[in-house]
């Protein structure tokens, strides 16, 4: 499961410590501090937004000056996909050797981060502010490919170990096995069934079950990679 760091959760310990009469206390340089700076990033993009996204709120949430912030982040799209980074760390790659279960676990693990806030909020500022912003759609490519590398490194395991072919396209895999999450919940809006991380599964797998004795000609029409004959279909990734 990935560290988990709520934005409306902070608690005291969390919170900007003040002098007596409520006069803020200068934000200092150690690592303290700028986990003080990182939350107050995820706070201020939960409530404002990529717009109210400025540097000048943030240092105000933290009790820091502006100064301070850019001495560390140069721009509020560095704060804020390191603030992501840091609060939402890619999930934890199984090693069971179980190529199902192993991606089983990896999509019942990012259901459970996009069913509850903060995260999906957070997720879609972040999402509309790189479509904005292209020194942040850079930023937010790199953050996005880290949390593909645990079904990456499931994948290419499986492919090693002849489970799947080591021709398949793990990139268009990866797509394949995440991307109707994120349409659930982003797009379509709706809840996650039960059983349907597995289904997801089940599904992918099935389409990346191929045979060495298969012709090409029995690929689809589309020349995808994945489509093979009904009669030659093998289940694949489980005992």
């Amino acid at each position: 499961m990935s560290a988990f760091v709520a934005a409306g959760s902070a608690s005291a310990a969390g919170q900007v410590p003040t002098r007596a009469g409520g006069e803020r206390l200068p934000i200092g340089r150690g690592e303290r501090a700028r986990a003080r700076v990182l939350r107050a990033a995820l706070e201020v993009l939960s409530e404002r937004g990529f717009p109210g996204f400025t540097m000048d709120a943030v240092a105000s949430r933290a009790g820091a000056s502006k100064t301070t912030v850019y001495r560390r982040w140069p721009s509020r799209s560095a704060l804020l996909v390191e603030a992501m980074d840091q609060a939402f760390q890619p999930l934890e790659r199984p090693t069971t050797g179980d190529l199902h279960g192993d991606l089983h676990a990896l999509m019942v693990a990012s259901e459970a981060l996009l069913g509850s806030q903060p995260f999906p909020r957070l997720l879609a500022a972040v999402i509309d502010a790189a479509e904005q912003d292209a020194s942040l759609a850079g930023l937010h490519f790199e953050l996005t490919e880290r949390r593909r590398e645990p079904v990456r490194a499931v994948l290419a395991e499986a492919a090693a170990r002849g489970i799947i072919s080591p021709s398949v396209d793990l990139e268009l895999a990866i797509d394949l096995l995440v991307g109707p999450v994120f349409y659930r919940r982003f797009v379509a809006h709706r809840p996650f069934p039960p059983g349907y991380a597995t289904d997801v599964v089940d599904l992918v797998l099935a389409a990346l079950a191929t045979t060495d004795s298969q012709p090409s000609h029995g690929r689809s029409k589309a020349g995808g990679r994945f489509a093979s004959r009904g009669s030659s279909m093998r289940r694949v990734g489980q005992p």
